[in-house]
């Protein structure tokens, strides 16, 4: 099995550290995690299910995106948002490191790991996490999402399958995003005092409320970008 390795470092003001590896599969773009029989009851798919989870309880008894979350919220159950953090972020590619809140650095190591963790919605993102962009702001998302999912039109252009120009389906898929976003939140105020891990969620469902309604909107900041492509 081909692996890849996502290992991000936290650094607090008093100099504790909490490292996490994250180690993908390669083939399905999914984590590969330990197996664990004491799951915690807030991870049953039951709890506070989503909506519009297709996953069925008997085949699926936990929500994949919660487990993979356990050690997240586990590991920040003493921290507040706004402390100050230094993360460094190592991949194959490169390192990235910077000064920032626990609410910022925790939602970046959400985003990639919501991705890769077998949840149905947010399996759009996996090329988004396999080209991984830690901390990224507001317009580079906008400006990821859209080209990955014009990349998807391509392919299925290739098939011979319809293809979608104008972006509707992004708005859809996000609009899925933002109630996963709003149910794990959820889960998370029965699992937790504090609200570090519930304001990261916060912060993705920021930029899945970007998309909501009309992705034309946000794009048209990016369209002088390209006056080269439209000159005629």
């Amino acid at each position: 099995m081909e692996i890849i390795s996502i290992y991000y470092h936290f650094t607090f003001k008093n100099d504790s550290k909490e490292i996490f590896e994250l180690h993908i599969d390669k083939q399905n773009f999914e984590l590969i995690s330990a197996a664990s029989a004491t799951l915690p009851s807030w991870t049953a798919l039951t709890f506070h299910q989503c909506p519009h989870c297709p996953l069925d309880p008997q085949n699926s008894p936990h929500c994949p995106l919660a487990a993979s979350m356990v050690n997240i919220v586990k590991r920040f159950d003493t921290f507040l948002p706004y402390e100050k953090v230094h993360l460094g972020v190592i991949t194959e590619d490169r390192t990235i490191s910077k000064d920032t809140t626990i609410q910022a650095a925790v939602g970046s190591l959400m985003g990639v790991v919501m991705a890769t963790s077998g949840c149905p919605h947010t399996a759009y993102f996996k090329p988004m996490a396999r080209f991984h962009v830690p901390l990224a702001s507001s317009a580079e998302t906008i400006y990821r999402s859209a080209s990955m999912y014009l990349m998807a039109q391509y392919f299925l252009c290739k098939e011979g399958k319809e293809v979608d120009l104008e972006l509707k389906g992004l708005g859809e898929i996000y609009e899925n995003i933002h109630t996963v976003n709003t149910t794990i939140a959820e889960r998370f105020l029965a699992a937790r005092e504090k609200d570090s891990s519930i304001d990261a969620v916060v912060q993705l469902d920021i930029y899945a409320m970007t998309f909501l309604g009309i992705p034309e909107e946000p794009l048209e900041e990016i369209r002088p970008l390209f006056h080269s492509f439209l000159q005629t």
